[in-house]
């Protein structure tokens, strides 16, 4: 049985369904064969952490997405998983995405409390303290994956695209600006064009994700390894779809 078939199955349960119950089963599949063995929490914990690849973890966020942009969202007990996690954290993955408030990404990725670190800025960029706290989640606390994810008529690729400049802003944008640059794209480059829009965002995705690599020897290292796999994202604010790739 694929892992999509299992956690499929999983969904169907009723009440506390969850990132960390799909994650049992994908690692009960893996390396137990059966779900009955599977001991439910109302936390991620580092044992089942431990039994996911990054393919599986990426797995799973696709499928909580799915959830979301169905309408099928998990009932979610928040207060049960804030007093599991309040004495330990195993989030499986670290996420670089950007600030815009339609864009909340354990939300649209159906998340708990503990599943995730989550690094907040403009635009997605990374810079040499985001590059520390990936380094912390990854290397330090077993993080497996990581993802970063723009997302649709992005207000910071926009600024970047017309040369925006205000306070430390500007400096922000510059960090942006390449991806315009590098961006090939026949029609009206200008922030007014949605499509240009996307796809500058979708290049400063790309973009970003060779800059960690760069200033990072120690994320490069562990995906050379296998230990980790760094990817990519674009949201659509107007689907609620979350289009994965690798990069």
């Amino acid at each position: 049985m694929c892992t999509d078939q299992m956690t499929d199955q999983i969904v169907d349960r009723p009440h506390r369904r969850s990132f960390l119950k799909i994650s049992g089963a994908v690692a009960a599949m893996t390396f137990a064969g059966a779900l009955s063995s599977i001991a439910y929490a109302d936390a991620l914990t580092k044992a089942q952490r431990g039994k996911l690849s990054p393919t599986d973890i990426l797995a799973l966020m696709k499928k909580g997405n799915k959830r979301f942009y169905t309408g099928k969202r998990q009932d979610h007990n928040f207060l049960a998983q804030q007093r599991a996690s309040a004495k330990g954290q195993y989030p499986a993955a670290v996420l670089l995405t950007c600030i815009d408030s339609r864009a909340p990404a354990e939300t649209i990725l159906d998340l708990r409390i503990g599943d995730v670190f989550n690094s907040r800025v403009a635009g997605n960029i990374e810079n040499a303290d985001i590059l520390g706290s990936m380094e912390f989640a990854c290397k330090i606390s077993g993080a497996k994956v990581v993802l970063v994810m723009g997302h649709t008529a992005c207000g910071a690729i926009k600024g970047a695209i017309d040369n925006a400049e205000l306070g430390n802003l500007t400096g922000l944008l510059a960090k942006i600006k390449p991806a315009v640059e590098a961006t090939t794209y026949a029609g009206e480059r200008t922030s007014k064009n949605y499509a240009f829009v996307d796809a500058v965002a979708r290049k400063n995705v790309e973009i970003t994700m060779g800059s960690i690599r760069k200033g990072s020897s120690v994320l490069a290292e562990m995906e050379s390894k296998g230990e980790i796999k760094i990817a990519g994202a674009m949201y659509n604010l107007e689907t609620g779809v979350v289009d994965f790739f690798a990069g």
